[in-house]
């Protein structure tokens, strides 16, 4: 069955670099040292990485930080814990947004 998202494009990121080599290494460059043990370890930022995965809704991160968190140690367990903790401040950031209603709601009604 035919889709948008392709599973076999992600592999295939680095060809990006054929339309501007300069900016993907240094985007690359970037992207590696963030993932580095710094003040979080590679383990911490790849769940991280797992939840702003879920909350941007991005398919190709999704799998890719399923398989890094596996990799680096996390259980299924840690991960749907990540994944819950985005979804409470998505959600939590949506219904926040409740209040401008209920003041345009009072300003208009009452």
């Amino acid at each position: 069955m035919e889709t948008y998202y392709k599973p076999e494009h992600l592999p295939r990121f680095g060809e990006i670099a054929e339309g501007n080599k300069e900016l993907a290494d240094a985007f690359f460059t970037y992207y590696g040292k963030v993932f580095q043990d710094g003040a979080l370890s590679a383990r911490e930022k790849a769940l991280i990485a797992l939840a702003v995965a879920h909350t941007v809704q991005c398919p190709y991160c999704i799998d890719a930080y399923t398989t890094d968190c596996l990799e680096k140690g996390s259980d299924l367990e840690q991960m749907t814990e990540a994944v819950h903790v985005a979804t409470a401040i998505r959600g939590g950031a949506s219904l926040v947004h409740g209040i401008q209603m209920l003041d345009q709601v009072k300003k208009l009604v009452m």
